[in-house]
């Protein structure tokens, strides 16, 4: 029989792509239209069948994007993309890939930035946003969602942590930050009512520490802890009340203006003078150029400031306490070495030399009692005693300066005297007065009218009323030693009432009154001077201390 001829293709037409579907069934089909369509291209019941099975391809691809399995959308749309790269399946599998990616990206940023603890800063990079970012992305993503609540328990733990440091500023920041962050409610108001009552209990403790910090001296850290108290909103009547009580430690070192008090010497239940607290403040110190009786030494008047208080004897040194200072230390005083000093003459009534005269005697030579201010020393000598009791007490006494020594005399007085400008309406100081009477009948030529101590010499120590600063004898009884050269006038003195001392000077100067000194001779402004080896029945001295 014949056999018709027929032409058949020995070889495909066209090149398929080399791709298999991962469903078998659907890959079975696949794998059949494309070897048709590799035979007989453009075949429209091939292609219908291509359309149709891609269809249920997209169809398979969406359910497994849907399910989250990308690997398996990614095989579908990679074999589709193969045939029919228009299909919106493809761009859904790509945007779906990189969203994942990003995800991951972020996850990995957010994770590191946890553990590397920057919770909440940087803003755009912190672990909270960029949990936050993850979540916006994928927003039933478990891994943000319990990096989410890491940063929200780690910065309690932070808060916590703030305030036992005290930072409390740094605490209520993050809480205001956490105001944000999707915590309960009742978890943010018990932060915050812990970090007041942490701020209270803290406030509390530093003005305690304060107030010991002033008591120790520790005058810098008192001033710093005021400085974190303004800080944190103290009261400003609290910090007015601890500036005052440091100023006052600054200028008194814990004392009081106008206490009393004694220290202790290191030979047992001794002590030394009674010392008074004199104000810091400021004076003119000098004369007026119109004062009745005016000395051109006293000028120019200027003004002297004290910024801190200190402490003068209340009374002069007397002989007693001079005598605790010879027999510790055996000292031997300039009149002794000499075996001289001035005296009052009883027969002439002048002041003249007299041999074997010395700390122990009175003004006229004769055994000193106790109470009496101590006489016939020099300036060497109240030197001696002042630094054997800066010694024995260990606290820092001296001589006090001239500038020292005329305003606790003033006691914020500018007139005269520090009583007034005459004779005083009351017995006030151990000074000439024309009421006065030696035993032998004799008087003062020149001395204050109407006026009549009781004494013709020096009287015990605190005999008479205190000046306004509560000192005895300021301005009169004995006349006393301070520490400064002695200056024609008061041109370049230091306005800040420290000592005026120049290297190799011999004499000193000599303030205050005494129980000879007539009315020009004892007014506040008078001065004089001497040798600094002069010893007389009318000069003693008294101590300061300084804080």
């Amino acid at each position: 029989m014949d056999i018709p001829q027929i032409d058949m293709p020995v070889a495909p037409v066209s090149e398929q792509p080399d791709v298999s579907l991962p469903d078998p069934a659907m890959d079975d089909r696949l794998q059949n239209l494309m070897a048709r369509r590799a035979f007989t291209p453009d075949n429209p019941e091939v292609e219908q069948a291509f359309a149709t099975l891609f269809d249920e391809a997209e169809a398979e691809a969406r359910q497994a994007l849907a399910a989250g399995n990308l690997e398996l959308a990614t095989r579908f749309a990679n074999v589709i993309a193969a045939f029919d790269s228009e299909r919106d399946i493809i761009g859904e599998v790509v945007a779906e890939r990189d969203r994942i990616a990003e995800v991951q990206r972020l996850l990995g940023q957010a994770d590191q930035a946890l553990e590397s603890g920057n919770l909440l800063t940087p803003a755009e990079a912190s672990a909270w946003s960029l949990y936050q970012q993850v979540a916006a992305i994928d927003p039933d993503n478990q891994a943000a969602a319990t990096g989410l609540e890491t940063v929200r328990e780690q910065l309690l733990a932070r808060i916590d942590e703030m305030l036992e440091e005290s930072d409390f500023e740094t605490a209520e920041a993050l809480l205001v930050r956490a105001e944000d962050m999707e915590f309960e409610e009742q978890v943010l108001s018990r932060r915050l009512e812990d970090i007041a009552s942490a701020r209270e209990d803290h406030k509390r403790a530093l003005i305690n520490e304060t107030r010991e910090a002033i008591d120790q001296g520790a005058f810098d850290n008192a001033e710093n802890l005021v400085n974190q108290l303004i800080g944190m909103g103290v009261a400003q009547v609290q910090i007015d009340q601890l500036r005052s009580s440091l100023d006052d430690a600054v200028r008194y070192s814990g004392f009081e203006p106008g206490q009393l008090f004694q220290d202790g010497l290191d030979s047992g239940d001794v002590y030394g003078p009674v010392m008074v607290v004199i104000p810091s403040g400021s004076f003119m110190m000098g004369s007026p150029e119109n004062e009745d009786d005016r000395e051109s030494n006293e000028g120019p008047r200027f003004r002297v400031t004290f910024d801190r208080g200190f402490a003068l004897s209340r009374t002069e040194v007397t002989v007693g306490q001079f005598r605790q200072f010879i027999e510790a230390t055996g000292y031997q005083t300039d009149a002794e070495k000499s075996g001289r000093s001035r005296i009052y003459m009883s027969g002439s009534g002048r002041v003249a030399d007299r041999r074997r005269v010395d700390w122990n005697d009175d003004y006229r030579g004769d055994r000193a009692d106790d109470t009496l201010p101590v006489v016939h020393v020099s300036w060497n000598d109240a030197i001696a005693y002042a630094d054997w009791l800066a010694e024995a007490t260990d606290r820092p006494y001296r001589l006090p300066t001239e500038a020292e020594f005329e305003y606790a005399l003033r006691a914020a007085s500018q007139s005269r005297f520090w009583w007034g400008s005459g004779t005083p309406d009351e017995v006030v100081e151990n000074v000439t007065g024309d009421g006065d009477q030696f035993v032998d009948q004799r008087r003062w030529t020149v001395a204050f009218e109407d006026y009549d101590d009781g004494f013709w010499g020096p009287a015990p120590v605190g005999s008479f009323a205190t000046n306004p600063f509560d000192l005895f004898d300021m301005g009169g009884n004995v006349m006393e030693w301070v520490q400064d050269c002695w200056h024609d006038s008061y041109v370049r003195a230091p306005s800040d009432g420290s000592a005026w001392v120049n290297p190799g000077c011999g004499r000193r100067v000599i303030r205050g009154a005494s129980w000879n000194s007539a009315p020009s001779m004892s007014r506040s402004a008078f001065r004089v001077s001497s040798l600094e080896s002069t010893t007389d029945a009318r000069i003693g001295f008294r101590v300061a201390r300084e804080f």
